[in-house]
């Protein structure tokens, strides 16, 4: 039994129809925000932006920054980079940690261009995010300008509620070429080092 032009016209407009509305379909930009974030230790615990960050240099392991900061990006369907971006932040970094942690110098920074995203998954609604909805789990690197001048990275991770393993809570950073590579880690009852990022 043959098929005429008339069904397979109609059924390839079906098909079609079908992979254009499946959300298998996913080739497109994502738009993102990004926030280094507060936590209020209620129940349920509450996010909300305007956080603080610390990561610290290995060696030797006396040189600390701390960040602020929040903003958007794009990142293209292919993946990689992407100049669609917004935002940035305060920094201080310090010397002498842990034990007498003494400010070195202090400025803003702002963000030029998005590195590098990795999508985890969308959180388990455990949490009162009065950011916003569609809270995202993944990692980003962000090139950023210093307002003295320099220039670095800011690594971001959000290890979030339904996170699968292997991503860091909290922020890495660069500036020149000093590397604020270990992520302090947050701590129970202790509001920082936390981020959150929301799929626009």
């Amino acid at each position: 039994m043959g098929i005429n032009v008339k069904d397979l016209v109609r059924l390839a407009a079906g098909l079609l129809a079908g992979i254009m509305m499946s959300p298998v379909v996913l080739a497109q930009a994502q738009h993102v925000s990004w926030d280094i974030v507060n936590l209020a230790f209620t129940a349920p615990p509450t996010v909300t932006a305007g956080g603080e960050a610390f990561a610290t240099t290995f060696n030797p392991s006396s040189l600390q920054i701390k960040l602020t900061g929040s903003g958007t990006f794009v990142a293209p369907a292919r993946g990689g980079p992407s100049s669609a971006v917004t935002g940035g932040g305060t920094w201080v970094t310090y010397s002498g940690c842990p034990e007498a942690c003494v400010p070195t110098d202090s400025g803003t920074y702002w963000v030029t261009r998005l590195l590098s995203w990795e999508f985890d998954n969308l959180q388990s609604l455990v949490l009162n995010d009065l950011i916003g909805p569609d809270a995202a789990n993944g990692n980003a690197v962000l090139l950023i300008q210093y307002s003295d001048g320099s220039q670095g990275i800011l690594g971001i991770g959000c290890h979030g509620p339904g996170a699968h393993d292997g991503i860091i809570e909290g922020v890495i950073a660069s500036k020149d070429f000093v590397t604020y590579w270990n992520a302090a880690v947050p701590v129970g009852g202790v509001n920082a080092n936390r981020t959150v990022f929301h799929i626009l």
